[in-house]
């Protein structure tokens, strides 16, 4: 048995018919050649037919009066894995819309509490003789960064592999040993006192270094010419309202390449370059329905705090804010702010130490959680309007018992008060956009994912064409 952290336990008290709290990835395959007539049907057997399981998905919240207060997930060892994983066909042409339909349905439905928190449905039926997996686990368990490493520990990078099995049976190889640590040390009697004194020492320092933090966001709060984004310094927009059951989902695939040239001709991120389309994506999207707010909008951007190799359960995320230039039309000029925001925002950041980001990210997020627990989600202004994280992912193809993965996306969680999630993935040379949202609250989203494109087109034309001429354009000779 191990008990949640405080942020673990947090997804798990606000999960709701309305707002479930688990998150997912649609991972499209083809199948391999010569795949025989029963493929699916024997790999769904397969699928089912495991016997030993490890963590995180043989974990269960252990049922007590308390579980909802001081949360404790235990492991088992007797899974009704006719339940867990499922098989779906589409209706034809089993195409992209009839896929998203489908995964928006399966979306929004709660997990089961009482069972191993995570689904599996096997989706036959897509077009060009392609299958898709659908996994969703509850966020309380797993972050992002967390779940890609499973994911590139369950498959492989050799086509010819075989006899591969699913990742709730395959236990990671780089999994990390738990070593006896300081906490540990606490409970004797001889180290309690050292570890008393030094953990008081530790916070006196950690409080410290975090007001000032926090004082500069205090600061920068209304302040239009500072570049820090401050919690609860966005404008009221239809993306910060009550949502209800019902789920939308879409997809958009880019080159990666196209954007890392922006990158180098812009001198900023990858992360700035996304924020910018999806705030060009936005600003066009609101405009068309006159409800753009006269403040731009601003995203939480998860950041991972996750050691290299670790897959242990839970979640490992802080968050900076930034702006997403919705108040300015020029594409260049709104991508220098969202460069001048997320730097400063990575600066206070990186100033923290691993004890004091934690305490920021309650901090930030308690308002957040406390909004939904208190039913006030959705109806007081928000922390920041949505969430944009981008996850880097493998960068070599990767398959499945000779099965190869053509490519992952990431389907997120929404809740009250935000109605709209954008999330990327990285995989083999391309960026993989999720755009979930609340489908009363945003009818029609799907126009987000066109206009992204969109929006990536016009800053490429702006910005490496214009880039390309001015070092292919010849030199004036100096005659004089």
């Amino acid at each position: 048995m191990r008990r949640m952290t405080p942020l673990d336990a947090a997804w798990l008290t606000v999960d709701s018919r309305d707002t479930p709290m688990h998150v997912a990835t649609l991972a499209i395959l083809s199948k391999p050649k010569n795949a025989s007539p029963t493929y699916l049907q024997d790999l769904v057997k397969e699928f089912q037919g495991a016997r030993s399981f490890v963590p995180p998905w043989n974990l269960r919240i252990r049922q007590s009066p308390l579980k909802n207060v001081l949360p404790v997930v235990e492991e088992i060892h007797d899974i009704d894995m006719e339940y867990h994983v499922r098989h779906s066909a589409l209706p034809h042409p089993g195409g992209e819309r009839e896929l998203g339909v489908l995964v928006s349905r399966l979306h929004a439905h709660q997990l089961d509490l009482s069972r191993p928190l995570w689904e599996c449905h096997i989706i036959e039926g897509l077009e060009n003789d392609r299958f898709a997996l659908y996994t969703k686990m509850h966020h309380a368990l797993i972050d992002g960064v967390a779940g890609v490493r499973i994911l590139q520990q369950s498959f492989s990078e050799n086509p010819r592999e075989r006899n591969m099995v699913p990742p709730w049976s395959k236990r990671a190889a780089t999994q990390a040993r738990r070593e006896r640590t300081h906490e540990d040390a606490a409970f004797s009697p001889t180290g309690w006192a050292q570890h008393a004194l030094a953990s008081t020492r530790s916070r006196a320092r950690s409080v410290a270094g975090l007001g000032k933090t926090l004082a500069h966001l205090v600061g920068a709060s209304g302040n239009r010419e500072n570049a820090l984004t401050s919690p609860y310094d966005s404008p009221k927009s239809v993306l910060n309202k009550r949502v209800s059951p019902p789920r939308r989902f879409g997809t958009q695939q880019y080159e990666l390449e196209r954007l890392k040239k922006i990158c180098k001709a812009a001198d900023v991120t990858l992360n700035d370059v996304v924020l910018c389309i999806c705030g060009a994506a936005l600003r066009r999207f609101l405009l068309e329905s006159n409800a753009l707010p006269d403040k731009p909008l601003t995203a939480g951007i998860p950041v991972s705090v996750r050691p290299a190799g670790d897959v242990q359960v839970g979640t490992a995320i802080s968050f900076i804010l930034s702006t997403l230039g919705t108040d300015i039309a020029d594409p260049i000029l709104r991508l220098k702010a969202i460069h001048a925001s997320t730097e400063k925002a990575k600066a206070e950041l990186q100033a923290l130490t691993r004890k004091q980001i934690d305490a920021y990210t309650l901090m930030v997020m308690g308002p957040f959680i406390g909004s939904l627990v208190t039913g006030l989600g959705g109806r007081t202004r928000p922390v920041f309007n949505l969430t944009i994280s981008n996850v880097p992912g493998p960068q070599k193809p990767l398959y499945f018992n000779g099965a190869r993965m053509e490519g992952i996306f990431p389907v997120s969680l929404v809740a009250h008060g935000q109605a709209l999630n954008i999330t990327c993935l990285s995989y083999a040379g391309k960026l993989n956009f999720g755009f979930t949202a609340a489908r009363d609250t945003l009818p029609h989203m799907q126009r987000l994912s066109v206009y992204t494109g969109e929006a990536l087109d016009e800053l490429e034309s702006l910005i490496v064409s214009k880039s390309a001429t001015k070092t292919t354009a010849p030199r004036k000779r100096n005659t004089a």
